[in-house]
């Protein structure tokens, strides 16, 4: 049976009870959005959104400098900086490795693009696997997969003289007209 506050009059709790309870659901966030003072803007409304979502995710500052340190008009990429900037932004709460790859691909889309699952199972033929929980291993894991996946797509590119740079849309809006029935 759901217990209701209605339901526990023998241990109804106190105002006082109540009114110290502590709120945990995205603190940092919850705080900005509540000291929001200004009129709403779209970039207000997305920020309701990702709180709603869950989906919000605070970079450390290192993070957010080691993301910078990425050239963004670079067609090489320097592997150990890439390796740095996605084991950070791994371990970030509400980071996997689909939001990694696309803070990495607006970042700089000459050497990085977006892994999702459409574009993903359209290069492999089938359907990418990440860990649900987060360890060192699996960072590493993650990472070279990232890595591999971005050789692969860059040889399928050449292959059908795709350009890199729009190749995560492209492929993405493939798969869609192609595996309709698999729709995720």
């Amino acid at each position: 049976m759901m217990k209701t506050i209605k339901k526990l009059k023998e241990h109804s709790p106190s105002t006082t009870e109540l009114m110290n309870l502590d709120y945990k659901f995205q603190p940092e966030l919850t705080v900005k959005l509540d000291e929001t003072k200004s009129e709403f803007d779209q970039s207000v409304i997305n920020e309701i959104v990702l709180w709603k979502t869950n989906r919000y995710a605070q970079l450390s500052i290192e993070t957010l400098n080691l993301v910078n340190k990425i050239d963004p008009n670079s067609d090489a990429i320097d592997l150990d900086l890439t390796h740095k900037v996605l084991t950070n932004l791994l371990k970030t709460k509400g980071v996997r490795l689909p939001m990694a790859s696309t803070i990495l691909r607006f970042r700089n889309p000459y050497i990085y693009q977006i892994i999702d699952q459409r574009v993903f199972r359209l290069l492999y033929g089938y359907e990418l696997k990440l860990k649900e929980y987060i360890n060192d291993n699996n960072i590493n894991e993650n990472i070279n997969r990232y890595l591999d996946y971005l050789i692969e797509l860059k040889n399928t590119c050449d292959e059908y003289q795709i350009p890199f740079t729009e190749s995560d849309r492209i492929f993405y809006a493939y798969d869609k007209k192609v595996n309709k029935k698999n729709i995720n």
